[in-house]
C-alpha cells in the first residue's frame, strides 16, 4: 500500500504543476484580450490545450491509483475521497503530511485557475458586448432619417443624417 500512495502523491504532485503552469498562461492571457492580440491569444491557448491534454492524462492515472488504493483497503471507489485517505493515514504521520500538503497545493492551484478563467471570460464576454455595440452603431448609420434639405429645383436631396460626405478626410 505505501508504494500506492507514493503512486498517488507522485501523481497529484505533477497534477498540480500541470495546474500551476495552467494558471500562469491564463495570468499572461489577460493583458492579451485586454490588448485585442489575436495572434498571442491564439498561441496561449494552444499552449492551454496541450496542457490541458496533460492534465486529462494525470487525471485518468489519479483515478486509477485510487481504485488500486480501494482495492487494497476493500473500499467502494465511487466513495473514497482523498480526504478519507488523508484521514486513514492517521498512524503513518509521514504519508500524512505529504498527501495532505500536495492535496492542498492542488486545491489552491485549481482554485487559482477557476478565478483567473473567469476573469478572462468576463472580460472576453466585454469586448463582445463591445463588438456588438459597435455593429449596432454602424448599421444604425445606414439607416439614420433624411434630412429636409432641398436643391435649387424644389427636390429633396435625401442626404441622410451624419453621411454628408460619406469619406474619411484626414485633412479636417
Amino acid at each position: 500500500m505505501a508504494s500506492l500512495m507514493e503512486v498517488l502523491i507522485d501523481v497529484l504532485e505533477r497534477e498540480s504543476n500541470e495546474y500551476e503552469q495552467l494558471h500562469n498562461l491564463s495570468l499572461r492571457k489577460t493583458p492579451v484580450i485586454v490588448s485585442e492580440d489575436l495572434e498571442e491569444l491564439t498561441k496561449i491557448t494552444d499552449e492551454e490545450q496541450i496542457i490541458v491534454s496533460r492534465i486529462n492524462h494525470l487525471d485518468v492515472q489519479r483515478t486509477e491509483a485510487i481504485s488500486d488504493i480501494a482495492n487494497v483497503l476493500n473500499k467502494d471507489v465511487n466513495n473514497l475521497k482523498i480526504v478519507d485517505l488523508i484521514q486513514m493515514l492517521a498512524a503513518r504521520k509521514e504519508e500524512q503530511a505529504k498527501l495532505a500538503a500536495v492535496y492542498d497545493r492542488l486545491q489552491e492551484n485549481v482554485r487559482n485557475v477557476k478565478r483567473v478563467n473567469e476573469q478572462n471570460r468576463e472580460l472576453l464576454q466585454q469586448a463582445l458586448e463591445l463588438v456588438q455595440f459597435n455593429m449596432n452603431v454602424l448599421q444604425s448609420m445606414n439607416k439614420a432619417p433624411e434630412t429636409a434639405n432641398y436643391n435649387r429645383g424644389a427636390y429633396n436631396t435625401g442626404d441622410v443624417i451624419g453621411m454628408g460626405n460619406k469619406a474619411f478626410d484626414a485633412k479636417q
